[in-house]
């Protein structure tokens, strides 16, 4: 019965056993032609088990794993410069943000700018993008992204390094070793302008403390002849605050349209009194030329007009100054005028503010809030 047994085990070529290589005596699992399959699988199984164990490891990719990060954080930063711009002029605000009811952002700039083109042509202000009208009012700033975008990287102009936004302008005033810098002897006319690596240097092989006193009295002349103008101008305040007849008031500039076929802004004040006498200040913008809202650069000039009738002339001096809620930049300049019934007028003079954006932000503003000083000369 065995021997039937054994030999019917081994006289079965085409069954499953001898696939699997089983033999009488239990034989190994290599007999039979089913075996190299078996182990090819188990030779492939442990060729992948082997490569997901060098991809486990630290030293064989870490390079690839690196630079697939750089690349997604590129493509971040890159993404959230797109996202977090401004939708005016395309760049990353470089202070406050602004949005619209519907989310879009604005920068500061262009919001103002935005504002102060619309009052120029009398129209609502509106969003580029989705025509919502904005105003003060209306728009507020976005916290989250002015946070979002000082920690974008920038690069710094000088050594071409990336900084975060928010620590980038300390870097390049104060840190970066590029940055361009003068000469300390500067004050004695040395026109030296370099890196700041190489300040040291420079300072110690300058020629200009060796000049001799003739050599540095004409320089020291140009440099007394405009502290001489700016002391004169201080000198005439403090003289004009010596005055018996002293008055000053706040005043308010309102919008209004001239009745020309193409209407014209400009601004006028209501009434007011100062030294007995009614007064009114009157203001137009680039001199009322046709289309100020086409002009890059624009000016604001003013007038002052006695409304009220004086038995003889009035001589005066009078200066406008920021009024006391507002943060526009504005010089001190004294004007001066001899009112009559029949000269009742003065010329426009400009408002002297610094530049085209303090004059961008008087037109934003609803109204222009400014504080007038007016000293009566008494013969």
């Amino acid at each position: 019965m065995e021997e039937r047994m054994e030999l019917g085990v081994a006289a079965a070529p085409g069954s499953s056993s001898s696939g699997l290589g089983v033999g009488p005596v239990g034989g190994a699992l290599d007999a039979g032609p089913g075996s190299a399959g078996l182990a090819g699988i188990q030779e492939e199984s442990g060729v992948r088990r082997d490569g997901s164990a060098s991809e486990a490891d630290p030293d064989a990719p870490p390079k690839k794993r690196v630079r697939h990060q750089e690349g997604e954080a590129g493509k971040l930063e890159e993404r959230l410069y797109s996202v977090l711009c401004c939708t005016v002029c395309l760049d990353l605000p470089k202070a406050s943000v602004y949005q619209c009811t519907n989310g879009h952002l604005m920068c500061a700039g262009c919001f103002i700018h935005l504002l102060a083109d619309a009052r120029l042509k009398e129209e609502q202000a509106t969003c580029p993008n989705c025509r919502c009208e904005i105003s003060k009012s209306l728009c507020c700033r976005n916290l989250a992204v002015e946070k979002a975008v000082s920690e974008l990287p920038s690069e710094c102009s000088y050594c071409l390094k990336q900084f975060p936004r928010s620590s980038l302008e300390r870097h390049q005033t104060e840190e970066c070793q590029d940055r361009v810098t003068q000469c300390k002897y500067k004050r004695i006319g040395c026109p030296w302008q370099g890196p700041f690596h190489e300040l040291s240097a420079h300072e110690a092989e300058c020629s200009h403390p060796s000049k001799t006193g003739m050599e540095l009295m004409g320089i020291l002349d140009e440099m007394d002849q405009s502290h001489r103008r700016e002391l004169q101008l201080y000198n005439s305040i403090f003289s004009l605050l010596c005055f018996e007849k002293i008055g000053f008031t706040e005043v308010q500039f309102r919008p209004y349209r001239t009745d020309d076929f193409i209407t014209r802004l400009y601004y006028e004040t209501p009434r007011f009194t100062v030294l007995n006498q009614t007064w009114v200040l009157k203001a137009r913008v680039n001199d009322s030329e046709r289309n100020p809202n086409l002009s890059c650069k624009r000016t604001l000039s003013f007038q002052l007009i006695l409304k009220s009738k004086v038995n003889s002339a009035l001589e005066c001096s009078f200066l406008l100054l920021k009024g006391p809620y507002d943060d526009v930049k504005i010089k001190p300049v004294i004007q001066h005028h001899v009112f009559s019934n029949d000269a009742n007028e003065t010329e426009y003079a400009l408002l002297p503010i610094n530049d085209s954006v303090e004059c961008n932000k008087l037109l934003a503003a609803k109204n222009i809030n400014l504080r007038l000083f007016i000293f009566q000369i008494q013969k």
